[in-house]
């Protein structure tokens, strides 16, 4: 696999059009004709991450927080920066960083902090909802997994948290082909009845174009039936933090001390506890996320568990949930393992390994 190709891979499970305004998420330096030897999983990219991908024969990068957030006027080795492009550049190192888009795909960086807390019915803190379409597709019955297979991979049949999501019926499809054509099955000028499945998909609006194009190029047919239907219901598609409940609830230092436990925390900060007898219901958002406090309040979580939080946004507190303080990189450390779970989706054909390298800038004393 190719840089390019492990780049338009991630692209789609990633989508770029996620990112915040203010993120600049995706490949961040890299030639894509280089051929991928290995995959370094990391948080952040320091100038020890690129010598531990050198070491393990990594010559890809795929990073949490992107090395780049402004512009870069020039690689002379000024500072940290600078250094780790120069070196990456001269190593043919690819670095690709999935930041804001994977906060806020379903499945991402909160709903793993809610997996690693146990949490159930769990649901975007602040949902995206997106246009759907129903995509309906007629192919001869031994094809049907083949077309389906290339509308999953482009982001076709996903509903909520479910993916390869479909309904298919047999039956029976007619036509003729005329002279010009090259017809798949039948003779040129005859009515040529074949058994057929009519499959449908949910495709978001973002991915529709997409399926359309795997279809047209799965399908054995030169002119393949296809019916795009544009619904009246949305899905949602992505969202920023989480909010779901505890299967038993906890009292408030027993759930604190499970959290500073779970995210391996030297230091938690957090609110007033006697506000409530027990915790049942958890918003969460990885990263800095004290500006949610309002709508985990409404959501009717308990606790709001996140990083980043300043001390006069500690008094948000009175009117809403519980505040816990965890840390930027205590709460996003298990994006690694989101990262992996992607990449083995891919039947990949190259090594996959953890930087070891301790990331974090913060010491506690």
């Amino acid at each position: 696999m190719r840089v390019s190709e492990l780049v338009k891979y991630l692209d789609n499970e990633f989508p770029l059009s996620l990112q915040e305004s203010y993120d600049n998420c995706g490949l961040q330096v890299g030639d894509g004709n280089v051929e991928v030897s290995g995959v370094l999983l990391a948080i952040d990219v320091v100038e020890a991450t690129l010598d531990e991908a050198v070491d393990k024969g990594c010559n890809f990068i795929l990073c949490h927080h992107p090395l780049i957030f402004k512009g870069v006027k020039r690689i002379a080795g000024k500072n940290y920066i600078e250094r780790i492009l120069h070196k990456a550049i001269k190593c043919d190192i690819a670095i690709y960083a999935a930041h804001t888009n994977a906060d806020k795909i379903i499945g991402g960086v909160s709903y793993k902090m809610a997996e690693k807390l146990s949490l159930v019915n769990v649901t975007p803190l602040e949902a995206e909802n997106e246009q759907v379409y129903k995509v309906v597709v007629y192919v001869p019955v031994a094809d049907k997994q083949k077309v389906s297979d290339a509308v999953y991979a482009n982001g076709g049949g996903t509903i909520g948290a479910y993916d390869c999501c479909s309904f298919s019926v047999d039956g029976a499809g007619t036509f003729k082909a005329n002279d010009g054509c090259h017809p798949y099955v039948g003779n040129i000028g005859e009515i040529h009845e074949e058994k057929e499945s009519r499959v449908e998909y949910v495709v978001s609006r973002r991915n529709l174009s997409k399926v359309l194009s795997a279809i047209d190029e799965a399908h054995p047919y030169e002119e393949p039936a296809i019916d795009v239907i544009k619904l009246e219901n949305t899905i949602v598609a992505a969202g920023m933090g989480v909010v779901g409940d505890l299967e038993t609830p906890v009292a408030p230092i027993e759930f604190l001390r499970r959290v500073k436990e779970t995210f391996r925390c030297e230091m938690l900060k957090y609110t007033d506890i006697d506000k409530t007898d027990a915790i049942r219901r958890v918003a969460l958002c990885g990263g800095s996320g004290s500006d949610m406090v309002g709508l985990a309040k409404r959501s009717g979580a308990d606790i709001l568990v996140t990083g980043d939080v300043k001390y006069h946004q500690f008094f948000d507190s009175y009117d809403g949930p519980i505040i816990a303080d965890i840390g930027h990189y205590e709460s996003e450390q298990y994006t690694k393992e989101i990262f992996f779970n992607v990449l083995s989706k891919n039947n990949i054909k190259f090594a996959v390994q953890n930087s070891t390298i301790k990331s974090n800038p913060i010491n506690y004393l």
